[in-house]
Formats: structure tokens, sequence, C-alpha cells
């Protein structure tokens, strides 16, 4: 086998997708899942497959319980260490976002080796150590597989107090919406792999994306956060939907009030789109009523598949300040209410 030319690879070229838009749509996995029997399920399992949650909570006493998820995907971005380093955030992600302090990782591996050279391997894995050398745990092993397409992610495990455990269930009516991230990096990954993503907004893309969600661990001990959930692969309308039907109530948007990656209405209008972004409005576009004045472009954005995308807190009202606070003392300078918790059905309306 010839030497890959260093300078000419690509890792997006080896996948027929990325990051979380490499996610089954929200519609194939409820029918995949539609006939899954149940199996041993002892009371020590606090959360489960029931709610779609981000991770399952297995409780082992009175003050500890075990947080355990995993998340890996295809290459998002060329530079193998940003890819390990995006993977390795989003994985983390859903621990955050039960409240919960991570304790160590596992990585998983899948790599064409005929066709990467070693040191580009090396390169992936090294950007998930730093990112989870940030977070202050380790990755304290792992699995490895010769796959076709590059495959990198973890499974992670932490721990939370019970008492402090967030999930996707539990969100009021009057409750606020407040999101932690800016929306469009699916569309700065389509963008990218067209070449119109340039340094600046590529560096914003990164920023994003490899900002770890510490603030869940703050709001899980705050009784003024009734639900929690992280923004990914789903897009926001996926993920909010979600904590609709676990908590039994509706949602409503203002779409001038969404936090935005900048240009990423551009970009949309110019056909940078996933996707990820159609099947998942086919999945539960149904569920969604959208004001007039919203057109294809603002519709792609509310089904962006989110890759490490931010927390989504529904909290109460008189709340606001001190979630907003908290998600400012870690860093989220453009965390804001987007909207609120209705009573009603489980559907979503955007204004």
């Amino acid at each position: 086998m010839n030497a890959p030319d260093r300078a000419a690879l690509r890792l997006t070229q080896f996948s027929h997708g990325g990051g979380c838009g490499c996610k089954i749509a929200p519609a194939v996995l409820s029918q995949m899942l539609a006939r899954t029997v149940p199996g041993v399920l002892p009371p020590q399992l606090l959360v489960g497959v029931e709610t779609a949650d981000d991770a399952a909570v297995y409780q082992i006493n009175g003050s500890q319980a075990i947080v355990a998820t995993t998340d890996f995907f295809m290459p998002i971005v060329d530079d193998p260490f940003d890819f390990g380093a995006i993977a390795a955030t989003n994985a983390l992600s859903d621990v955050y976002a039960m409240g919960a302090t991570p304790l160590f990782a596992l990585a998983l591996v899948g790599m064409p080796i005929d066709r990467l050279p070693v040191e580009t391997m090396r390169s992936v894995l090294e950007g998930g150590e730093a990112i989870c050398a940030k977070a202050g745990i380790p990755v304290a092993g792992g699995h490895t597989i010769d796959s076709v397409e590059p495959i990198y992610g973890l499974a992670a495990i932490g721990l939370v107090d019970p008492r402090h455990l967030k999930r996707n269930a539990g969100a009021r009516p009057g409750d606020v919406l407040i999101l932690g991230k800016p929306l469009g990096v699916g569309i700065y990954s389509a963008a990218l792999k067209k070449g119109r993503l340039n340094a600046k907004r590529y560096a914003t893309m990164l920023a994003s994306t490899t900002q770890l969600n510490t603030p869940g661990i703050a709001l899980g001990r705050s009784e003024a956060v009734h639900a929690l959930t992280d923004v990914t692969g789903f897009g926001l309308l996926g993920h909010l939907l979600e904590v609709c039907r676990a908590s039994r109530i509706g949602a409503r948007i203002a779409f001038d009030r969404l936090p935005l990656h900048p240009a990423v209405v551009e970009l949309a209008r110019e056909g940078s789109v996933t996707g990820a972004s159609a099947r998942n409005w086919a999945s539960y576009g149904d569920d969604v009523a959208l004001a007039g004045g919203l057109g294809d472009a603002e519709r792609v954005l509310l089904t962006d598949p989110q890759t490490s995308g931010g927390l989504l807190a529904a909290c109460a009202p008189d709340a606001v300040d001190s979630v907003l606070a908290v998600f400012r003392n870690e860093g989220f300078e453009r965390a804001c209410v987007i909207g609120e918790c209705v009573a009603g059905p489980a559907r979503a309306r955007v204004d």
C-alpha cells in the first residue's frame, strides 16, 4: 500500500456523516426500540430507557449513584486532535446533563488502519485524552477495532447524589427554558465539508464543541432546576420534545431569542445543511407548530444536529438569574432564556 499523502489527508473524506449528525433519526430509533423487551429492572436502576434520557443511573447507596453513558461518532472535522477533543467533550456532556461529576472514561475506537497513518490515529486519542484531563478524569482503558470509517468516542462514568440527579422529566408548566450554547454546529460542519467555513468560524465551532458542560454539576444541586438535558443530534426541537414527552407538558420557543453562531442563517440559506436536519424534521415535525414568518432556514436551525451542544434547563421563573449566573461563572456567556414550558400536549410552538 502507498503511504497516504499527509498534506491532502482529510478525516471527513472517510465518513458518510459526521459528529452527532451520524445519529439514527428519532423516528427510526423509536421503531427499533418499540418491541424491546425489558430485562431485569432492579429498584436501584433510577434511570433506564423509559424517557430517552441522557444516561443510565444506578443507585449504590443513600448518597451515591453511578451515571453511565456512551457516545461515539465519525469525524466532524479534519484535524485528528480536534476530532478527538470534540468527541470526548460530547460524550462527557451526558454525565453533566444528569447533574453528575465525571469519574473516568473508556475510549471507543474504530479506525481504518490500512488507510490512516498511526500518528493520525494517535492524535485522535490525544485529543480525547486532553479533554478528559481538562475534566479531571483518566481514560482508564477502552476497546479498538479495525473499521471502514474512523470512529471515536467514550464510555463515560460519573457519580451523583440521587437527591441532585437531574432528568429530562420533571419540567413544569410555567418553567423557563434556558439554553447554554449557541446553535448552528451542524451547519458549520456542512459548510466545512463544502470548503465554505473560514478559519474564524472554524475556531468558533471548535471553541463551542470543546467547552465542557460543567454547569450541569451546579444545576443538579439546584432545586429550582426541574429538568435538564443537552442538545445534540436531534437538534433543539428534538431534545426539547423529549423533555415535553417525559414531563407531559408543552413548550413555546421565541426564535428571535435563540443564541446562534455567526452567519449560520446565511450559510443555511446557501445550502450548508446536513441530511440529519431533514431526517429530524421528518421524525417529529408533526409535533411542532412554526409561526408563519419562519422559513426553511429557520426550520433547519431548529432541527440542526448539535455535536457537543449546550445544556437545556427548565427552571422556576424566580430562579432565572441564579441559573444564568451558574452558566456565566463557567464561561457560557451566550446562555440565555429561549422560551417557557406550558400546560398541554407534548408539542412545541416556535414564534
